[in-house]
């Protein structure tokens, strides 16, 4: 699953190279956060989040029934997780 979300957002990040992605599991969920620098995030995130909604339709869809949840966060370089 972590190839599809790499994939498809370095299709949109200019910056690939400074891309990072943590993963972290918890009983039923994967958290998956991808870290990018200021100005590949409205390219990532799109249009009134249109990229960002579509790739986690795309993540829920490729993961099966039977498997854990994946959850799906973009976040700039530098802020912290408890921004939010």
């Amino acid at each position: 699953m972590l190839d599809l979300i790499k994939y498809v957002v370095g299709q949109f990040a200019e910056d690939k190279e400074n891309v990072e992605y943590e993963v972290k599991e918890k009983d039923r969920v994967i958290e998956v956060t991808v870290v990018l620098s200021s100005s590949d995030m409205g390219k990532v995130i799109g249009k009134q989040g249109k990229i960002a909604k579509a790739l986690r339709t795309l993540v829920q869809a490729a993961t099966p029934s039977s498997s854990k949840r994946y959850v799906l966060e973009i976040r700039e370089r530098g802020e912290t997780a408890d921004a939010e």
